[in-house]
């Protein structure tokens, strides 16, 4: 209502008179800060007056005496010492930024007061509700280092069950070893060893892109921790506690769950929409849609000699729709399939091909 409207506004008017009060406190303390016990050389106003006089001893409550902080000219010299005099036009430069920061918080909350939110009309009000989930790790979850290895969770096992190092300290996590030659990114080995002989020696390492540690340099700080200088470990195998035949590279890295949760993507359909061209299922979760059965998946079934699954793939389960129809008409009454028709898409191309100025006709 508008007497809502009235009482924010007065609210938001306060509160900007507060910050910019607050503001000029602020500025008022640095430049005494800066120029306390500092002789004047002759202070003023950007109209040309004269605020305060050439030698007067600048005290440290001489700029909060002055009314008008905003209007000083602050770009001549006020003191003698050249480098207070470019601290001046810094903290001028801060505050600034600082009181067109306040301004325009304010004109964008006095606009969405006085013009409301945009709402589609029939909707009188809107309320956004953001609910936080916390979600335990899951199989099929996706996850990753800092060095583009990218893969998902395929197995969760009790930690009796993980790989464990001679001090029966169990591991957090196992990746694939050819994670890295496939993708040649050392750095996740480089990260792992420094990971470990930082730990050890509760040190921080950093190390910039092109001008980073050496391998010698990690192999010195894994010496240095007392550990093996190719971060290697013997580990053992949890469910039998007999030791792997290779030492295994073992260390510390980060790992950050990525937003493609397993939860979001589990997806199932029996019957749902479809494409009104195609006469195919309409792909997605959102939309409800069919798994893509593409090209590489048919020579995957041809490869493995089971093609003849591809015949109602490609006919009675996507754009065949006589056929569909009287596959669930067969399937309720528990008679035998009927032989398929033919699939939309040849129509499709039928008609694509009229589009071209061709006539096809099937004998």
């Amino acid at each position: 209502s508008k007497k809502e409207d009235k009482k924010r506004l007065e609210s938001l008017d306060r509160s900007r008179r507060r910050d910019l009060k607050e503001l000029q406190e602020k500025l008022a303390k640095k430049l005494e800060q800066s120029l306390t016990g500092e002789k004047s050389a002759g202070i003023r106003d950007n109209d040309g007056n004269v605020i305060l006089r050439s030698g007067t001893s600048i005290k440290e409550d001489t700029f909060r005496l002055l009314e008008n902080l905003d209007s000083l000219d602050y770009n001549q010299d006020w003191v003698d010492d050249k480098r207070k005099n470019n601290l001046v036009v810094k903290i001028y430069e801060n505050y600034r930024q600082k009181l067109s920061e306040i301004e325009e918080l304010y004109r964008h909350e006095k606009n969405k007061i006085q013009l409301g939110d945009e709402l589609a009309p029939g909707i009188v009000q809107l309320a956004k509700v953001y609910v936080a989930k916390k979600r335990k790790l899951s199989v099929g979850d996706k996850m990753a280092g800092r060095h583009g290895n990218k893969g998902v969770v395929s197995t969760i096992v009790p930690a009796e069950d993980m790989p464990f190092l001679p001090n029966g300290r169990p591991v957090d996590i196992v990746l694939n070893p050819l994670g890295v030659p496939s993708r040649m990114n050392l750095g996740q080995l480089f990260e792992v060893a420094l990971g470990w002989a930082g730990h050890e020696l509760g040190e921080k390492y950093a190390s910039p892109i092109f001008d980073g540690a050496t391998w010698e340099d990690v192999q010195r700080q894994l010496q240095k921790a007392g550990l093996s200088e190719n971060s290697k470990s013997v580990l053992f195998d949890g469910r039998s506690g007999e030791p792997f035949d290779q030492e295994v590279t073992v260390g510390y890295i980060y790992i950050m769950k990525l937003s493609h949760l397993v939860d979001d993507k589990i997806h199932a359909r029996s019957i749902g929409p479809y494409s009104l061209i195609t006469q195919q299922p309409l792909g997605g979760k959102a939309q409800f849609g069919g798994q893509r059965f593409g090209e590489m998946e048919v020579w995957a079934l041809e490869g493995y000699g089971a093609s003849h699954v591809l015949q109602e793939i490609l006919t009675v389960k996507s754009d065949d729709v006589v056929g569909r129809a009287k596959v669930y008409e067969a399937i309720v009454k528990g008679d035998n399939l009927p032989e398929p028709n033919v699939p939309e898409s040849f129509n499709v191309l039928i008609r694509e091909l009229q589009g071209l100025g061709l006539e096809v006709k099937i004998e």
